[in-house]
């Protein structure tokens, strides 16, 4: 009990630390109870909080915020009407020939899965593979009531896409042009002696920032020289698997490998076995490597000081709490958690050595 309660005194007394804490925990039960109804505004605080660092580089070249907010603002709207006119159409074409040809995909599949008993009898039986092939009918069963379903929801979901459409321009814009008073709003509301969550934040920003801009720049190169490469090879969804391919790098190590699977076979159902399969694995291996040896590092550098197994852990750890989202900012949410045990550390050891002093003048 008396190494208990050392330990307590140690990390559990400091009012800097237990205001942390508790901000911490407002924080995260406001996301999980009113995540879903808040979603419009947690959006629109990324996207302000992106294109933040491009108005903050307006900034010091003296061009005043409004001007500044205003040109990137517009800037924004653009990059938005390119991508629902231009990209959305295309890839929505895409995805729709992508399921028409599903059929004759699990066809040609199903062809050369049956004559794996005949070439290697030792390692597979018939009743294996017919086994196999009731579970993926199941699958695509279960996956074509999903596209129904989701096709009968699509106009409720349409006026969901408008609202959000309207909303999010306008609190985006509403950020940007009032940081200022919303971030002094918000430090008016928080009790003295937030000295300490003043430092993580300070530290958070700045590693979250780069890490998102750099992310950002990432997955728009990546995306960019997959799709003209896919495109130069003739593969019929290059602009669907290579957006794929930008989005895997969101997820350290394990995206990389999970896109893997349907570049392959995609190709596989096209061409076949022959040099065009190859040429296409082949080239996303070779972006795959120079983004991991050479963009990343350039972008990305010394940015995030955590471990590979860290990101691992977050990306599932996070993934199996809020899903998607939770993949998308593992990264993130790990260095927060990373920044927020290291400052309670520090103030808790910076505690422990200014006590020291007075214990031993109390003993002498």
């Amino acid at each position: 009990m008396q190494l208990f309660q050392e330990w307590y005194k140690r990390y559990f007394t400091d009012p800097q630390i237990i205001i942390m804490v508790l901000l911490l925990i407002f924080a995260v039960l406001v996301i999980w109870t009113m995540g879903g109804q808040l979603t419009p505004v947690f959006a629109s605080l990324v996207i302000a909080y992106l294109l933040d660092g491009l108005v903050t580089a307006l900034e010091r070249l003296r061009i005043p915020r409004m001007i500044a907010v205003l040109l990137i603002f517009l800037l924004f709207m653009a990059f938005m009407v390119f991508l629902l006119f231009g990209l959305l159409p295309m890839i929505s074409i895409q995805v729709g020939q992508f399921v028409r040809d599903l059929p004759s995909m699990f066809n040609r599949g199903k062809e050369l899965v049956m004559h794996l008993p005949q070439r290697y009898p030792d390692v597979i039986s018939q009743d294996q593979v017919s086994a196999l092939m009731d579970i993926l009918q199941n699958e695509i069963g279960r996956l074509s009531k999903t596209a129904l379903s989701f096709s009968l929801a699509s106009v409720r979901g349409l006026l969901t896409f408008i609202v959000y459409m309207v909303l999010m321009p306008l609190m985006v814009f509403f950020f940007l042009k009032d940081k200022i008073k919303i971030l002094t709003w918000i430090k008016g509301l928080l009790p003295e002696g937030h000295t300490l969550t003043g430092q993580v934040w300070r530290e958070v920003n700045r590693q979250i920032g780069n890490y998102t801009r750099g992310k950002f720049w990432e997955i728009i190169i990546v995306w960019t020289v997959s799709y003209l490469t896919f495109s130069i090879l003739g593969l019929e969804v290059a602009m669907l698997v290579a957006l794929a391919a930008g989005l895997s790098v969101l997820v350290p190590f394990i995206g990389v490998t999970v896109v893997a699977f349907p570049v392959a076979l995609t190709g596989y159902f096209q061409w076949g076995l022959h040099a065009q399969f190859v040429y296409l694995v082949g080239a996303y291996a070779v972006i795959q490597l120079l983004d991991g040896n050479l963009l990343a590092p350039l972008l990305l550098s010394e940015v995030v000081d955590l471990h590979p197994v860290a990101m691992i852990t977050a990306v599932l750890l996070f993934g199996g709490l809020w899903g998607i989202w939770g993949v998308f900012f593992a990264i993130p949410l790990a260095t927060l958690v990373q920044a927020v045990f290291r400052a309670w550390y520090q103030q808790a050891q910076e505690g422990r050595l200014d006590s020291a002093p007075r214990a031993q003048d109390g003993m002498s």
